[in-house]
């Protein structure tokens, strides 16, 4: 999984009319952030987006499908779906497709239950 220098400034490029966009390095590949919430992913200079059953419809109606890695002997799908490469050309479709991702991982951000800070043992001596 990479993703190239260059690839990284065209996706940021492509992103920009949806505003402040940073992308963090992983596994080889990279994370796409707005607002501290990842929305995108870079895998072998591919984005993917992020999805829910109700948005990955229009990756399906484009021929796109999800993420896929192999883990623990059997492959995984994510809920990031590949975009139509056509996006990388046309800015103003593809901060459509972005702000619909982002707000499904902010949908699914809030969903997730919060954990509880570990407290600190206090030792007595």
């Amino acid at each position: 999984m990479t993703a190239s220098n260059g690839f990284v400034e065209l996706v940021k490029d492509a992103l920009s009319g949806l505003g402040p966009v940073s992308v963090r390095r992983m596994f080889g590949g990279a994370g796409v952030y707005a607002d501290g919430v990842m929305f995108g992913l870079i895998a072998d200079d591919t984005l993917y987006l992020k999805a829910d059953d109700a948005t990955q419809r229009a990756f399906e109606a484009e021929g796109q499908g999800p993420f896929v890695y192999a883990g623990r002997g059997r492959t995984i799908a994510m809920s990031y779906w590949r975009i139509p490469e056509r996006l990388l050309d046309d800015s103003e479709e593809m901060v459509e497709w972005a702000r619909s991702a982002l707000g499904v991982a902010r949908r699914k951000a809030a969903a997730k239950p919060r954990r509880k800070k570990a407290r600190k043992a206090v030792q007595k001596i």
